[in-house]
């Protein structure tokens, strides 16, 4: 089996190409993942591999900094430089990614804080604190 979940940050914006004879979209992003129980700030940086549509998507819509998840598989890779030096890499080649948070961030914070209905969606409505309007 063969299955990894990552959730992390960009750490720059994806690179999105196309496949010279299939026309298929790839795109290219590191994602930065904490260490977990690590008592210093550190992380682990993957490359992911989106092909299809989702790396349209996901060039379109992700940038620098922003939280996603992201399943698929690890696929390991092996080339020769100019120099004749053997390089090997680990990719996470995507199966999923999922935009964690809201494309403008601080838009998303104030939009916590607000009491405002005019902001949710049709039909949709902010229950007060108070127990007693709880209909259960």
């Amino acid at each position: 089996m063969n299955s990894v979940i990552l959730i992390g940050r960009l750490t720059k914006d994806p690179e999105l190409r196309y496949i010279p004879n299939s026309g298929t979209a790839v795109t290219n992003f590191t994602v930065a993942v904490d260490r977990p129980f690590s008592k210093e700030k550190i992380a682990d940086f993957f490359r992911v591999v989106v092909f299809g549509k989702s790396a349209e998507n996901c060039s379109n819509y992700l940038s620098k900094g922003r939280l996603v998840g992201v399943s698929g598989r690890l696929q390991n890779n092996n080339y020769e430089t100019q120099t004749g030096e053997k390089r090997y890499t680990t990719e996470v080649i995507a199966e999923r990614v999922e935009f964690l948070e809201p494309k403008n961030k601080q838009k998303s914070d104030s939009y916590a804080n607000e009491k405002d209905d005019d902001n949710l969606p049709e039909g949709f409505q902010t229950l007060e604190e108070d127990d007693d309007e709880i209909p259960f």
